[in-house]
């Protein structure tokens, strides 16, 4: 029984994620998820901590609504930092060997600001598969 640390924002509510953790279940039926959703930075980057940690928290709870919906159980879903890197830090530290391996949802390349980043490539350096999703 693994349990993935399901990371997405923009992509969260998307079938191809729906899809990805569907076959991820098919092949351990016991498999659990839990979902981050790091905080969107505004535009300008001027913010107030709290605001944004609220929104995120509303768009994790409306990402586990759509994908239970499409049929994906979710155990929990969290707002992380505005870092999607940090975010993922600060939830592995705080669950250290809890996790099995990364999920991490994407915009297309040109499109995904965390592409730009490299997070895909940065999630790896916490040693755990990254399993990387694309969605449209």
């Amino acid at each position: 029984m693994a349990r993935y640390l399901v990371v997405a924002h923009r992509t969260a509510k998307s079938p191809e994620l729906a899809r990805k953790l569907a076959e991820l279940r098919s092949r351990d039926p016991e498999a659990r998820f839990v979902l981050l959703v790091p905080a969107a930075p505004p535009a300008g980057w001027v913010y107030e901590e709290g605001e944004i940690q609220r929104q995120a928290k509303e768009e994790a709870e409306a990402a586990k609504a759509a994908l239970e919906a499409q049929g994906i159980s979710i155990e929990e879903a969290k707002p992380g930092d505005v870092s999607p890197i940090l975010a993922l830090e600060e939830e592995l530290m705080a669950h250290p060997g809890e996790y099995q391996a990364i999920v991490l949802a994407t915009l297309p390349p040109g499109l995904s600001r965390w592409l730009r980043l490299d997070v895909h490539s940065q999630a790896e350096r916490f040693g755990l598969p990254v399993i990387h999703v694309i969605a449209h």
